[in-house]
């Protein structure tokens, strides 16, 4: 097994939650994996409420979907 050493500071150490010095590559990509996600759905949020999204119903999103899939399935 190989040892890979990063440099981290005490403060993203805390931001993200890593107890330990230590710990396995899997971990490691887990947190990595979990910020990614957080950063993309704040994206997608800042998206939407510029786009107005945010005001659609339930009812007119589904609305939306079954338009766009009929779409896709005409063109192929």
């Amino acid at each position: 097994m190989k040892v890979l050493n990063i440099s981290i500071s005490d403060k993203e150490m805390n931001k993200y939650g890593i107890k330990d010095e230590n710990i396995p590559f899997s971990e490691l990509l887990e947190i990595i994996s979990n910020e990614l996600m957080k950063q993309t759905l704040s994206h997608s949020v800042r998206l939407a409420e510029k786009h107005e999204l945010t005001k659609m119903t339930l009812k007119e999103i589904s609305k939306e979907v079954k338009a766009v899939r009929k779409n896709a399935e005409s063109h192929n």
